[in-house]
């Protein structure tokens, strides 16, 4: 497999790729390869309500990002098949392929009105506000039951909390699907949104 492709711990292999379909199958080819697989929703993920909402009867094209097995297919022009187990991003367009910090983000969370983003990596956080300089944190982190997490983090008088879960979330400007729901905590405000694992992350 391509270096871009990892296997958590759980015997899945977590793959990114552009997703399209052909004569009713949804095809899958994985980032910075060519190789095409048929895409199966063993996981009841539901998918194919889930690529009718974001594309709205079009033909955009599509990011995905989950945890699948390989299987074999007797379809012809694939490579293959791919048993989808566990959906982390589905998305409008391909730039999911390019993001250059993936294998080093551990968690990624994002909301709306107002926006706000936070990247988490192996040395800190970066929070992101438009019209306000990012911040940068040092972060402790607390596992949860239910696999749920709590970052938190003190400094210079300020006090952050970000929360995420497993629960499906779906954007409410894009309509991308996330695997984890988000609460941001700052200075006693509250607002809340989605989030996903990054490829830093070991599950």
């Amino acid at each position: 497999m391509a270096g871009e492709n990892r296997v958590p711990t759980d015997g899945q292999t977590r793959l990114r790729g552009e997703l399209s379909m052909r004569d009713g199958d949804l095809l899958l080819r994985p980032c910075d390869e060519q190789r095409r697989f048929v895409l199966v929703d063993a996981g009841d993920l539901g998918l194919a309500e889930d690529i009718r909402a974001l594309q709205g009867g079009g033909k955009d094209p599509l990011f995905v990002d989950l945890g699948g097995r390989f299987g074999s297919s007797d379809k012809s022009g694939v490579d293959g098949r791919i048993e989808a187990i566990r959906l982390y991003r589905l998305e409008l367009g391909s730039r999911g392929c390019k993001d250059p910090d993936f294998h080093r983000m551990i968690l990624r969370a994002a909301g709306n009105e107002p926006f706000w983003s936070v990247g988490v990596g192996g040395k800190g956080l970066l929070l992101q506000r438009p019209g306000q300089p990012p911040l940068a944190l040092p972060y402790l982190e607390e596992q949860l039951p239910g696999g749920s997490l709590n970052l938190t983090s003190e400094a210079d008088g300020r006090r952050l909390e970000l929360w995420v879960a497993p629960q499906r979330c779906v954007d409410s400007m894009s309509g991308a699907v996330r695997h984890l729901s988000a609460e941001l905590r700052l200075d006693g405000q509250v607002q809340r949104g989605c989030a996903y694992f990054g490829g830093g992350r070991e599950e």
